[in-house]
């Protein structure tokens, strides 16, 4: 089995903030959980570097356009490194691989009829480089950006979208789930039913981008452009192999929901046309808001996830983005949340639990843990935990999957009260109580390591190594009684040393 996962390309008009490493860190957590259990598995994401707004970005900047997009995506590139993402590839859409395969992909289109020339006249928005109609804006403005569109008119080629109306309305009746949450296929689905009109799929007012094929003095919408690299990046991701047969039919989008039409809509008919199979599943998920507004470079209420790796490290900044929000509605984040998350749950929770057990492993029998059975209760847990991070990981339900493993964490916290082993060290004919409680706890914490290893892989990988395991185990492991007898623990070190509380908290 394949499982083959996307990002949305990041445009690089500007700089990462933290709504582009919520993506790609989902993204990451599902490819991982699946690679741990043997899956064969792909993970794209990448950057769009044309459209009408790069020119104009790169001047006021003062650099050559090349030199402008070499240096945002380079940003985007260090965000994926810092947030700990094993994307296998990063697609650009400068990438000259790219531009052949993306002219090949609407030849293909164009040879069958479904492109045409006309004039399009109608507003567009220049920041998020889409066409609205007027019953899309909102009191006149861009819904999205919420400023005045563009009057544009201009001759240039269109897709024969109107064509693929009813063929998109069977395919959603027949695949209910293509787009999850449920709410956000009947939004597309409602889209649809509404009508489609043609769209254009070029501009002859720029020059920046894909030449069109037939025409060289236009260039592919920017949109167009950039949906292909979901396609495109397989044909060239890894020398001298096309990916594309064996990855594609696989294929899983995550995206916002402000590029819902593009990618529910527009996109699967396109590939119709082109005579390819449609995306197996597309997932929409919320944004992330500051004081309920979503982050805007232009609104200047971004947050930098670099800033907040620099101080609670990056397992904290991946777990936080999935507990104070289900993964799929909007989510009201802080820094303040950050700390409060930071504390209570990794230090408190977590942290103090994987001390306190190595510390007593170390002092009450000199490091070594003997084997010895764990309770049913105990060991029912670890199967509630593992059954249900698997479903939920497989709805892309990340924070449900998050809270069935901290369920297992606060068990574990509740059977160290409820059985003090500091008590029973006290007591010389309760020498197996102790053995079995000290085991008890190391397999739970085990256990709970290898669910935790698709979202904080670092924090997973200190836990294991503390109690004498490998770093990297398939999924089957979590499961009770695996773990085998150890000597030389010692007391853990801080998984996570207490910072101070940021200057904005109150």
């Amino acid at each position: 089995m394949s499982f083959y996962v996307t990002t949305p390309i990041y445009y690089v008009n500007s700089t990462p903030h933290i709504g582009h490493a919520y993506t790609t860190i989902a993204a990451d957590i599902l490819v991982r959980h699946r690679r741990q259990r043997g899956e064969e598995t792909f993970f794209l994401t990448g950057t769009d570097e044309h459209g009408s707004n790069i020119p104009r970005v790169a001047e006021e900047a003062g650099l050559d356009l090349q030199e402008f997009v070499d240096r945002n995506a380079a940003a985007f590139q260090e965000m994926t490194v810092r947030v700990n993402a094993s994307n296998d590839f990063f697609v650009r859409t400068t990438d000259e691989r790219h531009k052949a395969l993306v002219q090949d992909f609407l030849r293909r289109i164009y040879d069958r009829g479904d492109i045409f020339e006309s004039v399009y006249a109608g507003l567009y928005c220049t920041r998020c480089e889409a066409f609205y109609t007027e019953d899309e804006l909102v009191d006149g403005l861009c819904p999205q950006h919420g400023i005045p569109p563009e009057y544009v008119e201009e001759k240039n080629y269109f897709f024969r979208l109107s064509a693929y109306q009813e063929p998109l309305l069977r395919l959603y009746d027949e695949r209910p789930d293509i787009v999850i949450p449920g709410f956000r296929y009947n939004e597309a689905r409602s889209f649809i039913e509404r009508g489609l009109e043609d769209i254009s799929v070029s501009r002859a007012s720029q020059h920046w981008g894909v030449p069109v094929p037939w025409d060289q003095s236009q260039v592919v919408y920017v949109w167009v452009d950039a949906l292909i690299n979901y396609w495109s990046a397989l044909g060239f991701a890894r020398p001298d192999e096309d990916l594309r047969a064996r990855f594609w039919p696989e294929v899983r989008h995550l995206l916002a929901k402000d590029i819902l039409k593009f990618h529910c809509v527009i996109w699967p008919a396109l590939l119709m046309a082109a005579g390819l199979d449609v995306p197996k599943q597309l997932f929409v998920h919320g944004y992330l808001l500051m004081d309920e507004r979503k982050m805007s470079k232009s609104l200047g209420n971004v947050i930098d996830p670099l800033d907040l790796i620099d101080v609670y490290g990056v397992d904290a900044l991946r777990y936080y983005l999935f507990r104070v929000a289900t993964f799929g509605q909007d989510g009201n984040i802080s820094v303040d949340g950050v700390h409060e998350r930071y504390e209570r749950e990794l230090g408190n929770d977590l942290g103090n639990l994987v001390s306190r057990t190595t510390a007593m492993i170390s002092r009450y029998r000199d490091g070594r843990l003997r084997t010895a059975p764990v309770s049913a209760e105990l060991a029912a847990d670890v199967d509630r935990m593992r059954l249900a991070v698997e479903s939920r990981l497989d709805a892309f339900d990340i924070t449900g999957a998050l809270d069935a493993i901290w369920e297992s964490v606060r068990t574990l916290n509740r059977h160290v009260e409820q059985s003090a082993p500091w008590e029973l060290a006290k007591d010389d004919g309760r020498e197996e109580d102790l053995d079995r409680v000290l085991y008890e706890l190391a397999d739970g914490l085990r256990a709970v390591a290898v669910a935790l290893s698709a979202f904080v892989p670092e924090t997973s990988a200190r836990i294991l190594a503390a109690l004498g395991q490998p770093g990297e185990l398939a999924w089957d492991e979590v499961a009770s009684g695996r773990l085998a007898e150890v000597e030389g623990v010692e007391p853990a070190a801080p998984l996570f040393p207490r910072v101070d509380a940021p200057a904005t908290a109150a």
